[in-house]
């Protein structure tokens, strides 16, 4: 993922936190923020270490960089999303997560078309 699709600093993280919008299921929560000075969507994840031990939470977040990645072509350019794994996603395949992402994505009305999750 570019540098420029990060969300990296506290106060970014509090912009989408105070005025955005958030939907949840067991695995993720996501905030969503539109905002439309921007070109491209960026995105922030938090994974607390309740979640499991350093690998664990890496591999989480490994998974929703890459679904993220492959759902871009669908999602709206000009937001900001930030992601919060939750416990049981740690127990999670790719797919899985994929899948589950796209559930909550759905939920929230952020996916510009209708997106396949069998893949």
């Amino acid at each position: 993922m570019k540098k420029e699709q990060r969300i990296k600093k506290n106060p970014e993280f509090q912009q989408v936190f105070r005025n955005g919008s958030s939907m949840a299921n067991r695995q993720f929560v996501l905030y969503y923020l539109k905002k439309s000075d921007q070109s491209a969507f960026r995105l922030g994840l938090s994974v607390s270490k309740k979640v499991g031990n350093a690998v664990v939470r890496n591999r989480i977040k490994r998974y929703i960089r890459q679904a993220f990645l492959e759902l871009s072509p669908e999602l709206r350019p000009d937001a900001d999303y930030i992601v919060i794994a939750r416990k049981p996603a740690a127990d999670f395949t790719f797919h899985q997560t994929k899948s589950s992402l796209i559930h909550v994505m759905g939920k929230s009305k952020v996916l510009q078309k209708k997106v396949n999750s069998d893949k």
